[in-house]
């Protein structure tokens, strides 16, 4: 990970200030769009980069240890190793950028990757993922309990009544709390844009959540029903630069929620080369939140280098 962002105090003068104007983004977004995907060795390229930007997650209500340590396995190898072999890439050391749990499966994700020689992180949702609303005891005891796991980044979510209803400071207030109890874990904050309302919540909600000390800013829980989208995540990525060029730290950007083809990866890391830089894209500074677009990656890559799809049997499970 990147040097933490030690966050600053509330500017609401600045916060106050923000108007988003919706058509330039719209406008923005669409011309990413339509930009030409990279063909043959160029797509393979960036799709292996896609695949160590992903935080590889499992959010169901019926994980196992038997389907987190399988989620493990596949994190550690994420690419069968003979395609990575046909691409003089096998000894590159390509794994996924970190797996993703609930926090009482934090422990099962620790064991199975230490078993596997594997130093990857692992990554928690907490403060009552996805909704937000249990109290700020039981949150606060949630990220708690999953940093003692061993967790080392944890994904918290806003309480999206604060954001809605302009209590900037209370949210700031909040989010420094889950801050100071996630103690050296990353802090990766969860927006929940579809329930933001507006591109200027959205923006606000971005700004307020990185002068608490964020680490990253992520679109979505993908629980709800409008999850990571383009003008969204051009919204958050300029309040990104806005907050770099302010304070000099960077800060990450994570979208989740409903990406699922490989295309798509190539889409998302155009956007953070084209609006932050190279800097951005590595997974200190950029994560894609996926449960099944690693599987379209690797059949991509399969194609790539055989010249035909694979059958269903032909790729691990991810």
């Amino acid at each position: 990970m990147s040097a933490r962002n030690p966050g600053m105090h509330l500017d609401l003068e600045w916060v106050s200030k923000v108007r988003v104007n919706t058509q330039a983004v719209l406008k923005r977004a669409q011309q990413i769009q339509g930009r030409k995907v990279a063909k043959k060795q160029w797509q393979a390229a960036w799709l292996l980069k896609a695949v160590t930007c992903i935080d590889l997650t499992t959010l169901a209500g019926d994980d196992t240890p038997s389907n987190v340590h399988r989620l493990c396995m596949k994190a550690t190898q994420p690419i069968r190793h003979d395609l990575l072999k046909s691409m003089d890439m096998h000894d590159k050391g390509i794994t996924t950028a970190a797996v993703c749990v609930y926090p009482s499966r934090v422990a099962d994700a620790v064991k199975s990757l230490k078993a596997a020689n594997s130093c990857l992180p692992v990554a928690s949702v907490a403060t009552g993922f996805p909704a937000g609303q249990t109290p700020l005891k039981t949150r606060l005891a949630e990220v708690q309990m999953a940093v003692e796991d061993g967790a080392t980044e944890i994904d918290i979510v806003i309480n999206r009544t604060l954001a809605l209803t302009g209590q900037w400071a209370g949210l700031y207030d909040e989010i420094r709390q889950f801050r100071e109890a996630c103690a050296d874990a990353h802090m990766k904050t969860i927006l929940a844009v579809g329930e933001l309302g507006t591109f200027t919540n959205v923006y606000k909600a971005s700004l307020v959540s990185m002068m608490a000390g964020s680490d990253f800013i992520k679109t979505s829980t993908g629980k709800e029903t409008v999850n990571a989208t383009y003008p969204v995540a051009i919204v958050m990525v300029r309040a990104i630069r806005d907050y770099f060029l302010r304070t000099g730290y960077k800060v990450g950007f994570k979208p989740a929620g409903g990406i699922r083809t490989a295309q798509e990866s190539v889409v998302w890391l155009t956007l953070m080369k084209e609006e932050l830089g190279d800097e951005w894209l590595n997974p200190h500074l950029f994560r894609l939140g996926a449960s099944s677009l690693l599987a379209d990656i690797e059949r991509q890559i399969y194609h790539y280098v055989t010249g035909r799809y694979p059958a269903y049997h032909e790729l691990p499970m991810a």
